[in-house]
């Protein structure tokens, strides 16, 4: 059953997707925060797919630790979902995103008009002072810089390998980071198309403030997101 139902998932997330991008392409030439909104219900749209097809509930958790001004948001990173999610969760979200995403038809054109902050991730420091510099450029418009410290997105209840580009970007950019822990994995994984039925819960954690030392940071970082994605594994 759990094969039928995932199989009958990615079918219809591929046609709601389809009918969607297109019907919004006129926005490409509206304000961009009107194409940021366009983004919610294709958001929401997923998450009814998932509950009614698969019996998998997205549960938001933590809610008061979210920003609602400039902030970097540092989530765990398992799966697709992890993106999707947060167009309907953040005022205004801004996502970093690898160049080569900018080559996909419908997606890179709705990333470029989104403002997201794309990294060329062969050019070393020379994409890490872009990535800070746009990121700057960003935050005049008190936007919610999404960027995964991981990089990549790796398997439930394995410890990613953190980068340093969100170091530099809390060092540089003087605003509080909110982790974000989750499960997604469990029931999206990040390769294959099997969809388990449970509850998907992303975890907004207390922010870390600004001022601390590059290696304290990134302890306390790895050491929230890691410990409560865990804790909301299943025994």
């Amino acid at each position: 059953m759990t094969t039928l139902r995932s199989l009958i998932f990615v079918a219809l997330f591929y046609i709601w997707s389809l009918v969607y991008v297109t019907t919004i392409l006129p926005l490409m030439f509206a304000p961009r925060r009107v194409m940021m909104r366009a983004w919610i219900p294709w958001s929401v749209g997923i998450r009814v797919l998932l509950r009614v097809v698969c019996d998998i509930r997205v549960e938001l958790r933590g809610r008061q630790f979210m920003p609602t001004g400039a902030a970097i948001v540092a989530p765990k990173h398992q799966c697709m979902l992890d993106v999707f999610a947060q167009f309907a969760w953040l005022p205004d979200s801004c996502f970093v995103t690898k160049k080569e995403l900018m080559w996909i038809p419908f997606l890179g054109w709705y990333a470029w008009k989104g403002h997201m902050i794309v990294v060329d991730r062969s050019g070393h420091s020379a994409a890490l002072k872009k990535m800070v510099r746009d990121a700057k450029e960003r935050f005049v418009h008190d936007r919610q810089l999404v960027i995964f410290p991981e990089g990549t997105r790796g398997p439930p209840g394995v410890p990613g390998d953190y980068k340093p580009g969100i170091a530099a970007l809390y060092r540089e950019l003087d605003v509080p980071v909110h982790p974000v822990a989750t499960n997604a994995g469990v029931h999206w994984p990040a390769h294959g198309f099997l969809r388990k039925p449970g509850i998907i819960v992303f975890e907004y954690l207390e922010p870390i403030p600004p001022g601390l030392k590059r290696a304290e940071f990134m302890r306390i970082l790895e050491e929230r997101i890691e410990t409560r994605s865990m804790e909301l594994l299943p025994l």
